[in-house]
């Protein structure tokens, strides 16, 4: 990855959406729901004040209008601060 974040940011893989409900039917892409979770790709080094608390590999939950979205390689990305992060999985 070539993408290495600063300060107290963090790069996180979305995970896929649900492309089918449980009774079997198939979700359109306009009605799917923005995914809430992923995983850490990569970190930056802290601040003074914060120390790096995720580390790349977690999985972590994130709010719903978290971070700002990039494309890198056709995949996509968030870039968020640490405090976006709810959880570690």
């Amino acid at each position: 990855m070539n993408i290495k974040p600063l300060a107290d940011r963090v790069l996180v893989k979305p995970a896929t959406a649900e492309e089918k409900t449980v009774s079997g039917i198939i979700i359109p892409d306009s009605a799917k729901e923005k995914p809430l979770k992923g995983e850490v790709v990569a970190v930056g080094n802290g601040t003074k004040d914060d120390e790096m608390i995720v580390k790349a590999g977690d999985s972590v939950l994130y709010g719903k209008y978290a971070g700002t979205e990039i494309e890198w390689d056709g995949d996509t990305y968030l870039i968020m601060r640490q405090s976006d992060i709810f959880a570690i999985l």
